[in-house]
Formats: structure tokens, sequence, C-alpha cells
């Protein structure tokens, strides 16, 4: 009678003990910040080295449009550049001629300004120097004017085709394909050799480090949940195995929502519930989609 005794009494503390340990505040399922990477412009994928569960860093070059055309287009405008460049004019020499016959127009002037003083040249004479430099510099300006709006438009014709070489320069760094973050290709959408256009989706990827616990609460725990607040959560592996990792609480919904089909609170008789984030640094075991449990304000066991 005291062996029986002794067992009910052993599988009472079992049970409770199970019990004690299924005490889940909330629970939910593994989910990660996914992204897809599109092509960004038009033509053949000459290559695509991404395949799935690859670990990519962030900025890897990992494939390549073809770019022969945008380079060959790079390559015609930066001649045109040249060729515009070459045609500016240099004031300077271009002047030079008319500042010469001013100078020398100017010596005849005082030349015949000193004949003047000794009576040896009439007034006409100074008179007609005096007309022909007034009339050498308004040539003089008007050249320059001229050279300068001549100028002044090959320099907007230059900027214009250093800003479309720019245009082309940014299209081909968009040919090459690279990993916005560092993270793990989980699905694959083209192959090399295809033919893609701006926006076709090429692949997609997820940060499997940093992932999270997407749960719901009910509103009668929702005061006792803050933002930053650490929480203990279990990873469901099935068949009872669970293991246990830090998470912290980054996002909890404005407003309330029906309870999901696939999610069960501690409160059934709750019709809405609030869904909360709760961030988890993966070790690589968890999976995306994995059913997870989350337990508010307790301390991780040792």
């Amino acid at each position: 009678m005291k062996r029986i005794v002794l067992l009910v009494s052993a599988f009472a503390a079992v049970l409770s003990s199970c019990h004690s340990g299924d005490d889940f505040d909330a629970t939910g399922t593994f989910e990660a910040t996914e992204i897809i990477v599109s092509a960004e412009a038009n033509g053949k994928l000459w290559a695509m080295d991404a395949e799935e569960g690859m670990l990519l860093d962030k900025g890897q070059e990992i494939g390549l449009v073809d770019t022969v055309q945008l380079y060959l287009r790079k390559l015609q405008l930066e001649a045109n550049k040249k060729s515009v460049q070459s045609q500016r004019p240099d004031i300077r020499k271009q002047i030079a001629a008319t500042k010469e016959q001013i100078a020398t127009a100017q010596r005849e002037r005082e030349r015949v300004e000193r004949l003047l003083e000794s009576d040896a040249a009439n007034r006409k004479q100074l008179d007609d120097w005096d007309a022909q430099l007034a009339v050498l510099h308004r040539q003089l300006d008007a050249q320059v004017s001229s050279l300068q709006n001549n100028t002044a438009s090959l320099n907007e014709q230059s900027s214009s085709v250093a800003i479309q070489v720019a245009q082309v320069e940014d299209q081909l760094h968009k040919c090459h394909i690279v990993s916005p973050i560092k993270g793990t290709v989980l699905a694959k959408y083209a192959e090399p050799g295809e033919w893609v256009a701006t926006g076709k989706p090429l692949f997609k990827m997820a940060d499997m480090e940093n992932i999270f616990l997407r749960a719901y609460i009910t509103s009668a725990q929702l005061v006792s949940v803050r933002l930053g607040d650490q929480v203990a959560v279990w990873a469901d592996f099935g068949d009872n195995e669970r293991r246990q990792y830090e998470g912290k609480v980054t996002w909890i919904a404005d407003e309330a929502e029906f309870t999901p089909k696939t999610i069960l609170t501690d409160d059934e008789r709750a019709n809405q519930v609030y869904a909360v984030k709760i961030a988890v640094r993966n070790d690589g075991l968890i999976k995306l989609g994995m059913y997870g449990k989350m337990r508010l304000h307790n301390q991780l066991s040792e």
C-alpha cells in the first residue's frame, strides 16, 4: 500500500512539473525580414552565383546583366564630350589680333598728338585716330562677348554630356547584382541566360541570424508587456523537444486583431489579441515557420 502511495505521489509530481514547464504566455511562429532582390537593368543575365541556402555578405557581387550596349553608349558619349571640349575657343588667342590693332592705333594717335603740338599735323588726323580706336574697342568688346557666349554654350553642352555619361555609369553599376544585406538565400527565381527586365525578381534572402517570434497576447497580458522587455523564448522542434533562447520585445501592434486559427492563447475566451515581435538571435537551429513559445518577465534558465 505504501509503495502505491509513493508511485502516485511521484506521478503527480511529474505531471505538475510538466504542467509548469508548459505554462507559456503566448505562442507563435518564427519569421525573418525577407528581401526580394530584383533586376535593376534590362538584358540577358550573364551570371548568377546565388543558390538556395548560400550565405551572402553585404555588398557581395553575385550576378551580372549584359552591359555591352551601355558600355558602347558610354564610349560614344565620352567621344562627344571630347569633341565639345575641343571646340571651346581660346579667348586670349582669338582677341590677340584685335588688341594688337588697338595698340598700333594707340601709338599712331600718340605720334599724331605730338606732331599736333609742334604744328606738324592737323586736328582732323587726331580725330580720325580717336574714331578708329573707338571702333576697335567696340569690335573687341563684341568679339569677347561672342566668344564668352560660345564658351558658355559649349560648357553647357559638355555638362549635359557629362550628366548623360553619369547616367550610363549608374545604369552600368545597376547591371552588377549585389547582396543588399548579409543573409541567406531562401529562393532563386532566375538562371543565367534568361532575359530579365527591370523589376524582375531574381532571388529572395533574409537575415537568418537575427529573426523574430511573432506571437499573440491577450489584452489582459498587454499591460505586462513593454518594448525592450527581456522574455524567455522556446523553439519547438517537435516530439517535446524544445530549446530555450533569450528574446527581446521589439514591436507591439497598435490595434487588436482576431485570434489566428493556428495560434492558441492561454485565455481561449479572448476573441481578439495583439501581435508582438520578439527578436531572437538564431544559432542556426531555428527555421522559418517553426512554432515557438514565450514567457513574459521570466529569467532564462541556467
